[in-house]
């Protein structure tokens, strides 16, 4: 049995397909099919019933699934704590961020970080909440900042970092422009600009309007909040963003209003893998952040 063996097993599983499988990993499919007969045999065990046009694991199968990924997984680890080593306060730190907060909040963080380790290279990725705790679950990032509530709090440690209330956002022509607060279940009869599905923010939203007793009128989708914004300011629709987002905005082209009856918090987390490795640039990322937010 080896590693390649194990990886090309655990392919088929999760495509339940030799075929699909095969162009995942860029072999022929009888390479692949000999591969895992090989380790069948190895292993006395048949993994596969292939008796149907979709396979389907065993009993045997799940179980050496299981093994395979908790071997993989510790391999993986292996590899970044012997990175880390050799490369000592080098590499990559992959860092996932909702579009809407990096130029308000980040930068100085940012510059702090670069100053301190210039030879660690920072990848940002902007996703909404779903894709970016999707890609730290899977390790695509290290480290991701989401808005709760939607965080599997068993796979992931949280670090808090900003809690905004949330604002309404209207044309300076809307009825609502002049109004000192105003109650959600008042929006009712509004036009509705919001993220896309994937931001935790459009579901936070949608959940509070049901609450207030009414469906949202979604009249546009979005993933950056500057764009939502420019169809505010065109009398398009109503936005609901966090206040930090607001005070950035030019007062003649927009009217911001706290929104009340509920008070609608977007609370942003750091998240990171509980039982993954972190390598020296995500564990230095994750401190200076700390400190950051201890300071705030």
């Amino acid at each position: 049995m080896d590693i390649r063996q194990l990886t090309y097993f655990i392919e088929v599983a999760k495509h339940r397909s030799f075929t699909k499988a095969a162009q995942h990993l860029h072999i022929t499919q009888p390479t692949l099919s000999k591969m895992v007969r090989m380790l069948e045999d190895e292993l006395g065990v048949t993994l596969f019933d292939r008796s149907s046009k979709q396979i389907e694991l065993t009993d045997a199968g799940e179980t050496i699934l299981r093994s395979s990924q908790q071997i993989l997984k510790s391999l993986d680890n292996m590899t970044a704590e012997l990175d880390d080593v050799v490369q000592l306060k080098k590499g990559t730190l992959r860092l996932g961020i909702p579009p809407m907060i990096g130029g308000h909040v980040f930068p100085s963080i940012i510059e702090r970080f670069h100053s301190k380790y210039p030879q660690i290279r920072l990848q940002l990725v902007e996703h909404g909440g779903k894709l970016i705790e999707a890609g730290v679950d899977n390790g695509e990032l290290d480290v991701g900042l989401v808005i709760l509530p939607i965080v599997d709090e068993e796979k992931f440690h949280l670090l808090p970092c900003i809690e905004e209330q949330l604002h309404l956002v209207v044309h300076p022509g809307h009825w609502a422009s002049s109004y000192r607060s105003i109650e959600l279940r008042e929006l009712e009869h509004e036009s509705f600009i919001m993220f896309k599905d994937e931001f935790t923010l459009h579901h936070l939203i949608q959940e509070q309007c049901r609450q207030a007793g009414f469906e949202p009128d979604v009249v546009f989708e979005s993933s950056q909040w500057d764009f939502m914004i420019q169809l505010v300011a065109a009398k398009f629709g109503i936005a609901l963003l966090p206040g930090g987002v607001c005070r950035g905005l030019d007062p003649a082209k927009f009217r911001i209003v706290p929104l009340i009856q509920p008070t609608v918090l977007w609370r942003l987390y750091m998240i990171w893998k509980k039982d993954k490795y972190l390598s020296f640039a995500a564990r230095e990322w994750i401190s200076m952040m700390q400190s950051a937010w201890q300071k705030r």
